[in-house]
């Protein structure tokens, strides 16, 4: 069984985690669903969260073709 989540759910997931007025990242075509005020620093914490669940990827990937 695979335990890595796929790209689009790790991106709600961390988008939850610092931003918790989004329920989804799919377009709902409301404006008031679809745009969020948010701080920079939660853009920028899961920006940094993100990269480094790719680079944390990149080394399994790396672990795996040895």
């Amino acid at each position: 069984m695979n335990d890595i989540p796929s790209t689009d759910q790790l991106f709600l997931e961390i988008a939850k985690r610092h931003m918790p007025s989004v329920e989804t990242l799919e377009t709902r075509n409301r404006d008031a669903l679809d745009f969020h005020d948010v701080a920079v620093w939660s853009i920028r914490n899961s920006l940094a969260e993100a990269y480094a669940a790719g680079q944390a990827a990149a080394k399994r990937s790396k672990k795996r073709s040895r």
